[in-house]
């Protein structure tokens, strides 16, 4: 059974990346591209692929892949970095799903506003098989898709609640987004804005600047996300107000 501490470790990984490596097939010769993901909120990665580029026609003659997720290492040695390789079933998001999950994409990556509706680019998803957890040298453990999946109840209920969340936040508590942003983030000043929320944790904003709040612990409703969100604003406002 896989332990809480790497589960935890693997969905933030997933949830806080900006790009990824991704291995496709080509005809059985192993493929590796750049590309730039973004969680769904099953924790599903999203990527937001060209027609133009060779990883995607290998995805849509064969849909098994792997995401590598690398966090940083603490020292010289970048063996001692955490990463999570996730293997799939990749597929082509239905129009009808993928409104809501293009805009998921984009809040990640607004800088890709640019090029969001080319006709070559549409929105793929990997379904999740399984992963593997390295936490750092030596310290690897097998993750199966059910242990990494966030609860489906709790997923379902942010679904939901999510546009309140994100609507009340930004228009009533603005200065309380710039406090986490500035002051737990250290992301420097600007108009910072609440773009996503889950179960691990939320997106902010600013231009095309995006950054990660993790939660201390997966939540289950907007409760949850309430009580995460003033805790980590007192936390930066305190930050904030320490001389020098």
């Amino acid at each position: 059974m896989a332990s809480e501490q790497g589960i935890r470790e693997a969905r933030a990984l997933i949830r806080g990346a900006a790009a990824a490596t991704l291995a496709t097939s080509a005809a059985g010769q192993p493929f590796a591209s750049l590309v730039t993901p973004a969680p769904a909120p099953d924790l599903s990665p999203l990527l937001w692929l060209s027609t133009l580029s060779e990883h995607t026609r290998h995805l849509a003659a064969e849909p098994r892949c792997a995401l590598l997720f690398a966090g940083t290492a603490e020292g010289p040695n970048p063996q001692t970095a955490p990463r999570v390789t996730v293997t799939g079933l990749a597929e082509r998001v239905p129009e009808a799903e993928a409104a809501p999950l293009k805009a998921r994409w984009l809040a990640r990556h607004p800088y890709a506003a640019l090029y969001a509706d080319f006709a070559d680019f549409g929105l793929w998803r990997v379904r999740i098989g399984g992963a593997l957890h390295v936490g750092g040298f030596a310290r690897a453990e097998r993750l199966k898709a059910g242990e990494l999946a966030p609860d489906p109840a709790a997923v379902a209920a942010l679904l939901a609640a999510e546009a309140d969340i994100l609507g009340h936040v930004n228009a009533e508590h603005a200065n309380a987004v710039a406090a986490i942003a500035e002051g737990v983030l250290a992301a420097g000043p600007g108009e910072w804005r609440l773009v996503a929320v889950d179960v691990d944790g939320c997106d902010l904003s600013e231009g095309n600047r995006t950054v990660r709040l993790a939660f201390p612990a997966p939540v289950r409703d907007a409760e949850g996300v309430r009580a995460a969100l003033i805790r980590a604003a007192r936390e930066g406002r305190a930050t904030l107000a320490r001389p020098g």
